[in-house]
């Protein structure tokens, strides 16, 4: 790792800090493989600047630490006539800085400060621009924090690059970005990371990037995906994601949305979209493909190789004037909704809304510097994905490894064993894949390793469920479960190092959750959206209760609009993670966000008495029978699922109408593409045989309605009924659909959120059947 001397153009500074006042904050970071001890050291007070020298300026003490070289008992001082905190006293002669930059000549001069262990660099305060409104829809107006007095909520904002400078500065030599080459894993080291996103600044700047104008980035989880969202963001430019099951005009909706000067895209599939769209897209200037050799060459698209070329002659100087002059309640990216209920929505984030969502989750969830490590695999176009893979590790100095293009058709579990992550975020879908992978195969164990299984996973869920609830008791047998199951288990499925694993983006079901409990594997639910910048609830190691979400990001509110007798409202949030608004839709922002800048959610939610928030359902999503009776679908729809095993999807319907109906897709194998096949999942081919059926396909059950397959399900639905808390929650009628849902169907959303209008419309004759007389 290379470490820069004060004044050298384009480096990170191995130390960093400030010329202090109340508004700013002095931060000193070190070379890590140069220190081997670290000290800390008590709060003084220079004159109005509040400092702290173990960490960041203000109330309260932050993360950071002052470290020093093994065997130094020096102290660092503080002149307070002219708020500087100095490593050594710079001597008896009076130090009058004007500005930074004569600081950083005064301090690079001293005697005292020759070694690079003593080296100090001084950076531009951080400082907001100023803002009247907690909310804007105009890109480059910037909007006020809803900062707290203290805690995690009072943290000074930083830009997306003082965040990034300040991790490479500390952690620039571990490794930040491990990707497959010709089979084999490639790693980039944090520093490396950085100075490859500022080379992609440098070459949108040349392709005439301009400030808050978008790059849109279309394809495929990979280092190129992290470096041209970073490098658009230190260009000035505003990240955007595009999802890859767009078609050509939902990305040509999204470009021209955010007048994309720039596109980034994986391969010549997805440029095919582009080509058909550019002549509608008047601000776009050039088209990047960053995997394979282009099929056909074009004016204004170039290769990665290509396009990373272009910027070396451009001016460092210029790229730090436009990284210094970003603030923190600006806006850097935008998060487009997937459109279920009309055009898709561009969500403005800030700086802040990233840099603080990732320090408020980080330490909820009591992540370690440098040492976690996890698999980037969901869709960066969402912001679970974006959070959690590129933003979360960016602040705590976390491995990201690429899993590969086909992971959700089968080869994640490849990618986790050879990872072995710390931690590990899952769709529940991937949680029920998982589930039903290894019911399929317990399903073909001898008698006896069956009965050692599920007398394991009783002791087990037994186990999770004191671990939940604060009992330190463990039950008879943990031990020898533990050593001839658990452990097994977990290494089987790569999650052996995991400490958490959570679930979020849609409903996961108790079944699903009680099943990974009883092996040892607790999975804790995450709640937020786009508009939330990810994450507004956490559950994780040190709180969490079955079917709830959690409780509040630290620093973070909720509070329930128009509470029911049962306490359900609908869920608001309050904090530095709420957007700023949607591009260009002031009537939309307005939906969203009230008077107040509270962030109304849509969904039904309800806490415990130990401030744990439950969903209870979605406003929009809320059945309203002919009798007046509303009803959250999503709770009788797990139902269905837990009694029945065998059934993939179910959505449930009967608004204004007189009764509840439902239907039904049976489990299934898909191609390698991931689109369903009439083919019956092992699962399901098994359950036809038990009850003497030897039925292998779909359409060999729906043609002739197979009676014992029919029968079952309805005695599944019959116990599902008996549950329900009045007669109109029964279900009355049901269908088994001759395919199951799918993202490439339509029916599913990218993190397999079912899309509840799309359904309606494509299965608008099966529902009306329902109640024809």
């Amino acid at each position: 790792m290379s470490v820069s001397r004060p004044g050298k153009t384009g480096e990170v500074p191995a130390y960093t800090g400030v010329v202090g006042n109340e508004s700013e904050s002095f931060v000193r970071t070190m070379k890590a493989d140069a220190l081997q001890e670290s000290g800390t050291l008590p709060t003084q007070n220079g004159g109005g600047c509040n400092t702290v020298i173990n960490g960041v300026l203000g109330d309260d003490a932050g993360t950071e630490q002052w470290v020093r070289p093994k065997g130094s008992s020096a102290a660092p001082q503080v002149d307070v006539e002219n708020n500087l905190l100095l490593d050594f006293k710079l001597g008896s002669k009076k130090q009058e800085p004007g500005s930074c930059a004569e600081a950083l000549t005064k301090l690079s001069s001293s005697a005292a400060l020759k070694e690079p262990e003593q080296t100090f660099q001084l950076k531009p305060e951080v400082s907001l621009a100023p803002a009247e409104r907690l909310w804007s829809t105009v890109r480059e107006e910037p909007v006020k924090l809803r900062t707290a007095s203290s805690g995690v909520g009072s943290a000074p904002p930083l830009t997306v690059m003082q965040m990034f400078q300040e991790t490479v500065a500390s952690h620039g030599h571990l490794p930040a970005l491990v990707f497959k080459q010709g089979g084999q894993w490639v790693t980039l080291s944090y520093m490396e990371y950085y100075q490859q996103c500022r080379a992609a600044a440098k070459s949108f700047l040349k392709l005439g990037l301009e400030r808050y104008h978008g790059v849109g980035i279309l394809g495929f989880n990979s280092p190129e995906w992290f470096i041209a969202d970073i490098g658009c963001i230190m260009a000035g430019g505003l990240a955007v994601g595009i999802y890859t099951t767009n078609s050509a005009e939902a990305c040509q909706y999204v470009a021209d949305n955010c007048d994309a000067n720039i596109l980034v895209v994986e391969n010549h599939k997805q440029l095919v979209k582009i080509l058909k769209v550019k002549d509608q897209l008047p601000h776009l200037k050039a088209i990047v493909q960053y995997k394979d050799e282009l099929e056909q060459k074009l004016p204004n698209l170039y290769t990665w190789k290509e396009f990373m070329q272009l910027g070396v002659t451009e001016s460092d100087d210029a790229l730090d004037e436009i990284i210094h002059s970003q603030k923190a309640n600006e806006c850097c990216s935008l998060i487009y909704t997937s459109g279920t209920t009309g055009s898709p929505k561009g969500a403005m984030l800030s700086h802040d809304n990233i840099t603080w969502v990732s320090l408020a989750a980080g330490t909820m969830t009591e992540l370690t510097k440098g040492i976690e490590t996890v698999v980037s695999y969901l869709p960066l176009s969402h912001i679970a994905a974006q959070v959690n893979d590129m933003w979360v590790g960016m602040r705590f100095a976390a491995t990201t490894y690429f899993a590969d293009p086909d992971a959700l058709k089968g080869t994640l579990v490849n990618t986790l064993r050879d990872v072995r992550p710390t931690t590990f975020l899952g769709v529940p879908r991937v949680w029920e894949k998982m589930q039903e992978k290894m019911k399929s195969v317990g399903a073909k164990s001898s008698t006896l390793r069956k009965w050692v299984s599920d007398w394991a996973k009783a002791i087990g869920l037994q186990a999770s469920y004191n671990v939940m609830n604060g009992n330190p008791t463990v039950p008879w047998g943990h031990l020898l479960a533990n050593n001839l199951v658990f452990k097994r288990v977990r290494e089987a499925l790569g999650l052996d190092r995991c400490h958490s694993c959570f679930t979020g983006a849609a409903p996961i079901t108790k079944d699903t959750l009680e099943y990974f409990m009883s092996l040892g594997i607790p999975i804790y639910e995450l709640y937020g959206m786009s508009e939330s910048t990810g994450p507004h609830t956490i559950s994780w190691g040190g709180g969490f209760r079955i079917m709830s979400c959690g409780k509040e990001l630290p620093g973070a509110q909720s509070k329930l609009d128009k509470p029911d007798a049962d306490g359900n409202g609908e869920v608001c949030f309050w904090g530095r993670h709420v957007f700023m608004g949607y591009l260009n839709m002031p009537d939309k922002t307005a939906e969203a966000l009230d008077s107040d800048g509270w962030l109304h959610s849509g969904d039904l939610g309800k806490h415990d008495d130990d401030g744990f928030l439950y969903i209870t359902g979605r406003i929009k999503e809320l059945i309203i029978t002919a009798g007046g009776e509303n009803i959250p679908p999503v709770a009788i729809e797990d139902r269905v699922k837990e009694e029945l095993p065998i059934v993939s999807n179910v959505m449930l319907v009967g608004d204004k109408r007189k009764f509840l109906a439902m239907l039904l897709t049976l489990k299934c194998v898909v191609d390698e593409s991931g689109n369903p096949t009439d083919e019956l999942s092992p699962e399901m081919v098994d359950f036809c045989k038990c009850h003497g059926v030897a039925a292998t396909r779909i359409s060999d059950i729906t043609t002739q309605k197979e009676p014992a397959v029919y029968q079952a399900i309805q005695k599944g639905v019959d116990r599902v009924n008996t549950r329900a808390v009045s007669n109109a929650q029964k279900v009355q009628k049901w269908t088994i659909l001759p395919q199951d849902f799918s993202i490439s169907g339509g029916e599913l959303g990218p993190t397999m959120k079912l899309k509840r209008p799309v359904v309606h419309k494509m299965y608008k004759e099966e529902i009306d059947n329902f109640y024809r007389e």
